[in-house]
Formats: C-alpha cells, structure tokens, sequence
C-alpha cells in the first residue's frame, strides 16, 4: 500500500473516520465524519507523526520549525518534529502559541524554539474547514519575526465549499493568505480506498459521491 492508503486505514483503526450520518457544525448533514478526538495514545500519535512527516519530504517542504497552533496543533507538531528525525534524519524545531501572553517567567507568546528573522515555518494542524484558525495565528508569527511561511499540512483535504463560495478553505488559504495547504489525503483517497477495498464500507461511496456533488468546491467538480 501506500502511504496515503495505509494512513487511511490507519484512520478508520483508531476511530478517526467514521461512515454514516452526521451533522457538521456548519449544518451540513455528511456521510462521514472524522474526529481527531480518537487519537488517545502514544502509539498512535508516533504513527500519526510518521505520516505528517511522509507528506513533508514528498511535497518538497523546507522546515527550520514545525508550528502547531494550540491547543490541537501542539501535539501534532511534536510528533511530527520527531518523525523527520527518525524517518529522515532531519533535526527541526518545534514550537506552539500560547492563548494567553505569559507575563511571568520567561514570558511571551510561543513556547519551543524562538522564532527568528529568516525562519522557514511549517504549520501543522489537522483538518480545515473554515480557515479561522489559520487567519488568527498567521499575525501571530508575522509579528515574531520575519519569516516564511513554507507551508500548511493538514490530515485531510474535505474538498468542501467553504460557507459562501465556490471554493474550499484550502484554496482560500492560499489566495487571500498566499500560504499553500497540503494534505496527506483528501476525500477523493477516501473514497478510491473505499472503492479497492483498502477500508470496509464501500457502500457508502454513492452518498459520498452525492454529498460532493453537492458541497464540493470546483476542483472536485471537473
């Protein structure tokens, strides 16, 4: 298999990905839904970091500091920091944001390595659905220091329209931010996964296909 055929099972394993009906936040009703609240344990998130780190080096991304915004992110960049140094031998920092500035102590606003003029910075979350939390830290770390933003890497791509437009929150993130998402799947793996039998429930690939017809963004649409 794989790597993206063995994440997505990996995700279907630990619970992450689920199949049936579900009502989004945005009020959408889907026929999956994924809860990142189903990582639990030190094994998992080692293979999760395997996988952040797997899309890293095959799309070419130059890091000096993997950025995890809190409070999900922080663990993600952890284990993924540790993954390129296991898997490829490339030692990178890490480093999160806290949501209130420390006024005591050392202070500030990041924990992990200082932020530095120069600085090629990988921000890692796990799914994006609007871009808020994107648009929140971003002045964040333009305001630290003078750096680039290599780059966003998220578990999956939902390829879904974001809440009035044609477009998904991954490509408005890269017109109106100029910062570029990579996923390690999007919906599309899923339902060819679905489709060869690499998870169980191809059943479920015509509602997806119709949920898509419906909420995919134009990329989806061709």
């Amino acid at each position: 298999m794989t790597y993206k055929q063995e994440f997505i099972r990996f995700l279907a394993e630990c619970g992450v990905l689920k199949f049936g009906t579900f009502t989004l936040k945005s009020g959408r009703v889907a026929p999956y839904f994924l809860n990142a609240g189903e990582y639990k344990t030190g094994a998992q998130l080692k293979k999760l970091g395997g996988f952040y780190a797997d899309c890293i080096r095959e799309n070419g991304l130059e890091a000096d500091t993997l950025f995890g915004p809190a409070y999900k992110g922080i663990p993600l960049s952890v284990s993924a920091s540790i993954a390129l140094y296991e898997k490829y031998g490339q030692d990178v920092g890490y480093c999160f944001d806290r949501k209130e500035v420390k006024d005591h102590g050392e202070g500030g606003m990041f924990v992990g390595k200082p932020l530095a003029d120069g600085d090629r910075v990988v921000i890692i979350e796990d799914v994006m659905t609007s871009g808020k939390a994107l648009k929140e830290v971003l002045p964040k770390l333009r305001g630290a220091a003078n750096l680039t933003i290599a780059g966003m890497v998220i578990t999956v791509d939902r390829m879904e329209k974001a809440l009035g437009s044609e477009k998904s929150a991954v490509q408005q993130a890269y017109e109106e931010e100029g910062v570029k998402v990579y996923s390690i799947v999007n919906v599309l793996d899923i339902v060819a996964a679905l489709e060869e039998g690499v998870v169980e429930g191809k059943e479920h690939v015509p509602a997806i296909r119709e949920y898509l017809a419906r909420y995919g963004a134009a990329e989806v649409q061709k």
